[in-house]
């Protein structure tokens, strides 16, 4: 169903995306999907569906869906631009897209020449005057972080860009970013976007989480389901066939992912509700994570992202899921 009603009337909670004036409900729909496992129309419905749920922030970025068959990018960023000119939505809606993915023909990296003229294409596929949250996809370190934060600065000073973010991008950098920012007054990355969930904790969490918490950047981790892994679909080789991400699934059936699986099972059992919305709810409930990315390619699926926030685990629940996942 699109969209589910009961979730619309209580979903109020935002979160200040670091120290900007962007304020989400604190889960993000991940538009990798958008061109590439679902169709336009498919896509609208979705969208319909989140936003019609309370939900404001869509993720992309320049390069979805360049890896699929026919594709050459700006799939994704198109198809997003279409439905908020369809809809008249625009000013409801945060848009976070990203530049810095290999675009093929030589147009990559973060160099001030090389940002301006992607923010100028992001913009004309978004059908729209202004980025809200502009990020760095890929870092390359042969460019200064200096060079990368002029062309922000230029972009924000011009009206197209309101804030920016980080994703891939080592913790070094990252400091040295904000540092860079704050010597030149140039704008600061407001948002870390890592890869972060209820399995892969260890890296995030060792390298990445401190310097969140303390230059007080928002998260907007990816990867929130351990592309399905999470969802409970995945218990064994037999069952990789099921998507397209299946066939990497293998990691993450061991002892440790079954345990964690075990635990999905008896929390989501408890709460009347799926793996998924327990597996985000964790993450929301992370003092850290401001809001995961997520995708759906179908009703249900959209149902467990919606569910998932306003789900409100114990501290029980959270103790034995902590307790599963465990790295240390």
């Amino acid at each position: 169903m699109f969209p589910n009603e009961q979730a619309k009337s209580i979903i109020m909670e935002k979160r200040q995306l670091g120290n900007s004036d962007l304020k989400a409900v604190p889960l993000a729909f991940g538009g990798n999907v958008f061109g590439w496992t679902v169709d336009e129309k498919t896509s609208f419905q979705l969208l319909d569906g989140f936003a019609g749920a309370g939900f404001n922030l869509v993720d992309t970025a320049d390069v979805y869906s360049r890896w699929a068959p026919g594709n050459t990018g700006g799939e994704s960023e198109t198809i997003i631009g279409k439905w908020m000119k369809q809809r008249g939505n625009r000013n409801n809606i945060l848009v976070a897209t990203k530049v810095g993915s290999d675009m093929g023909d030589g147009k990559k990296g973060i160099s001030k020449k090389y940002i301006l003229q992607a923010a100028e294409a992001s913009l004309q596929r978004l059908q729209t005057d202004r980025i809200d949250l502009y990020q760095t996809h890929f870092d390359d370190e042969s460019t200064p972080v200096e060079e990368t934060l002029e062309a922000y600065a230029q972009l924000v000073k011009e009206g197209k860009v309101r804030w920016i973010g980080a994703s891939n991008m080592t913790a070094e950098r990252l400091i040295a970013s904000l540092k860079a920012s704050k010597e030149n007054g140039f704008p600061s990355y407001q948002t870390l976007q890592p890869h972060y969930n209820l399995y892969d904790r260890e890296k995030f969490e060792t390298e990445y989480e401190q310097i969140c918490l303390d230059h007080h950047l928002g998260v907007l981790n990816y990867f929130a389901l351990a592309s399905g892994f999470l969802t409970g679909k995945y218990r064994s080789e037999k069952d990789f066939g099921k998507s397209t991400r299946g066939g990497g699934m293998g990691k993450y059936l061991n002892a440790r992912g079954l345990s964690i699986l075990d635990v999905l099972d008896t929390v989501s059992a408890k709460h009347n509700t799926t793996q998924a919305s327990v597996a985000l709810a964790w993450l929301m409930a992370r003092k850290s994570v401001t809001a995961p990315i997520a995708s759906a390619t179908n009703p249900d699926q959209l149902d467990a992202l919606i569910k998932a926030a306003v789900l409100e685990l114990t501290t029980d629940d959270i103790n034995l899921l902590d307790n599963a996942s465990t790295w240390k």
